[in-house]
């Protein structure tokens, strides 16, 4: 007689062993019908599982990031499933669900083909509309490995072999077709429905390994609804305009060559931007009492040793050996380097806390497949910053720095923000007490943020909890960007310390604080969020100025250096071209203000406004202009 307890703890009793969809229909028929799967004492599972002793479960639909994962997950076996029917003789291998989608990866001589997604997609709406049952068996490994050699799928094969000996393995039949997956799935193909969308083929190696086969990946997208599904293909559409790397090619702002991957070739412009920030963050962090410095990029690896880096991030650091036979690092990171800046020199309670930064270049090696513009490289400059101070210090400065994350995220039009607080993990250094002081504080930090915020259980460094700054861009995607963390173990590691009140040495507590994080990927992020059409106070090329014709050069050029001698950033544009290829040509490059300049500008002293994004001109005396746009060249909190 299994007693359920629901998760308002509500409790239903059965006579005898129960599925999880008879307890859904229990509860309501209307819940039976919307149910996907169920979690029983937090594990997930299939509906038709059997629950034949005490337990809390969980019912969840299509609404729940569960039930949508499953949907997803349901969506890649098909696609599967649809491909092997199309295509014999193709191998499956893995079919993952990912953010907003699921992908597929298959062995196959031909390349599949934008005719053969969509006889794939057709096929796959068939298998839909069979609605065939999905169950689940289980077998013994060696079983599985005969049974998949047998079929020719040597890559399913493969994966059960990594499997260990003695181990068994779930296998979900859709049908006649079946996978090896562990589940849960939906009962049958009919539940996935028709909100889904095969979105593109690439190459991905067997097991991401150069060494193995090339395989195909077919990525796609599954919903809940046509709404949900048509609301995220929108998306994609303007995630394409905006992408930074189109973008930042039409507005002259960087590029990368093969010689150097995932490092930055700035332009002009770029750099100006980048400058730009530099300028913005460096004005923002001596306000609030930060103290820049500047730490060498190669250290002794006996320093990474020491710190605990090399252990955890030996692999993705740059070595170098000279002649003497010591080994160097370029420096993944800034911390060690300013552990031993707040070495020098006798520390007393009184100089804490004390606030580090430093806009460090630093080197980590990412895979080449996993590059992504100036989104993910391997070279990056991260606005670090790190807090020495006591335990009694930890929550008055972390509050400061949330609010200074939030403050500056608004000023760059960011005000959708989600935290992420992470606590503290199985593993990990440090006395229970500290932890208590410091997960208390960085939780009353995010609370008073007033934010909306998760808990990610036990997923904290292994040297303090942290918070992760999650922004919303104008488009609906989530970004992270900034992260809090408190450090129990570096500054013991490295010999940090300072004199208490007592007249006794303490270990000082070392808040980690990134704002951006990068900002090579910070300004990605910002050229995609205003497409790049940039706030004023940021544009790296704010103005061009148009004479319509040589008559005018002189005045323009006066004008010229009258507006960036306010400290706005323009040109003059003197080439042989008519006036509107250079409308053309300069709305392209997203900026901001064309001012063209002819006779009736030069008789009243004035520029002609022509705006970005719109065929609307405005005429306004330049004095009137300087001061009105001088204003404007300031960041709001300015």
């Amino acid at each position: 007689m299994p007693l359920i307890t629901l998760p308002d703890g509500n409790t239903i009793e059965f006579p005898n062993k129960v599925t999880g969809l008879e307890v859904a229909e229990k509860i309501s028929k209307s819940l039976s019908k919307q149910a996907t799967i169920i979690s029983v004492n937090e594990e997930l599972k299939d509906l038709s599982f059997v629950i034949d002793e005490d337990c809390s479960i969980k019912i969840f639909t299509s609404k729940d990031k569960e039930g949508l994962e499953t949907i997803r997950h349901d969506t890649a076996h098909i696609t599967a499933m649809a491909v092997q029917e199309l295509f014999p003789g193709t191998q499956v291998t893995i079919g993952p669900i990912i953010e907003n989608g699921f992908y597929y990866d298959f062995s196959r001589k031909e390349p599949f083909t934008e005719d053969d997604l969509n006889k794939i997609e057709n096929k796959m709406k068939e298998i839909v509309d069979r609605d065939v049952p999905t169950t689940r068996v289980v077998w013994k490994r060696d079983k599985a490995i005969s049974h998949f050699k047998d079929k020719g799928e040597i890559y399913k094969a493969e994966i059960i072999e990594s499997i260990p000996q003695g181990e068994d393995v779930s296998i979900y039949f859709h049908g006649d077709w079946h996978d090896l997956c562990k589940g849960p799935h939906l009962s049958s193909t009919g539940k996935i429905g028709k909100y889904f969308k095969l979105t593109k083929v690439s190459g991905a190696y067997w097991r991401g390994d150069s060494n193995n086969e090339m395989l195909q990946r077919i990525y796609g997208t599954s919903w809940a609804s046509q709404k949900d599904l048509d609301e995220y293909l929108k998306r994609i559409e303007e995630a394409e305009k905006r992408d930074h790397r189109k973008l930042g090619k039409e507005m002259d702002l960087f590029h990368f060559r093969e010689e150097s991957p995932g490092s930055v070739f700035w332009h002009e412009k770029g750099w100006k931007l980048f400058q730009k920030l530099v300028a913005y963050m460096r004005a923002r962090q001596e306000k609030a009492g930060y103290k820049e410095v500047n730490t060498p990029e190669i250290l002794d690896r006996s320093l990474w040793e020491k710190s605990g880096h090399w252990e955890k991030y030996g692999e993705h650091m740059y070595t170098s050996q000279t002649p003497d036979e010591k080994i160097f690092a370029i420096k993944p990171m800034n911390c060690p380097g300013h552990v031993q800046v707040f070495n020098q020199g006798l520390k007393s309670y009184r100089d804490l806390p004390l606030r580090i930064s430093e806009f460090g270049k630093v080197h980590r090696y990412e895979p080449s497949g996993a590059l992504h513009g100036l989104l993910r490289v391997r070279a990056f400059t991260q606005d670090d910053a790190h807090i020495f101070c006591t335990e009694d210090q930890i929550t008055s400065e972390c509050l400061i720095v949330t609010n200074l994350i939030l403050d500056i995220y608004k000023d760059l039009g960011f005000e959708d923000v989600i935290l992420k607080y992470s606590d503290r993990p199985d593993l990990r250094v440090g006395d229970d007490n500290v932890w208590d002081k410091a997960e208390k504080a960085l939780l009353d930090a995010v609370k008073a943020s007033k934010l909306e915020y998760t808990i990610n259980k036990g997923e904290g460094a292994f040297y303090g909890p942290k918070i992760e700054f999650v922004l919303r861009d104008a488009i609906g995607r989530d970004w992270q960007c900034g992260t809090l963390q408190v450090d129990l173990n570096l500054p013991g590691r490295l010999d940090a310390s300072f004199v208490d009140k007592d007249g006794t040495k303490k270990i000082p507590v070392m808040l980690h604080r990134a704002l951006f994080g990068s900002l090579e990927r910070f300004i990605g992020i910002l050229i995609e969020n205003y497409a790049g059409k940039f706030p004023f106070w940021i544009a790296p090329l704010q103005a061009v100025v148009i004479p319509i014709s040589e008559e005018f050069d002189s005045y323009a050029k006066e004008v010229n250096e009258k507006i960036n001698n306010v400290g706005i950033s323009s040109e003059v544009d003197l080439k042989n071209h008519n006036l509107n290829y250079k409308i053309r040509e300069h709305s392209l490059s997203k900026i901001p203000l064309l001012l063209i300049c002819g006779k009736k500008e030069v008789d009243s002293n004035s520029v002609t406004i022509r705006r970005l994004d719109t065929n609307k001109q405005e005429n306004m005396e330049l004095n009137l202009f300087l001061k009105k746009f001088s204003a404007l060249n300031k960041a709001p909190s300015n």
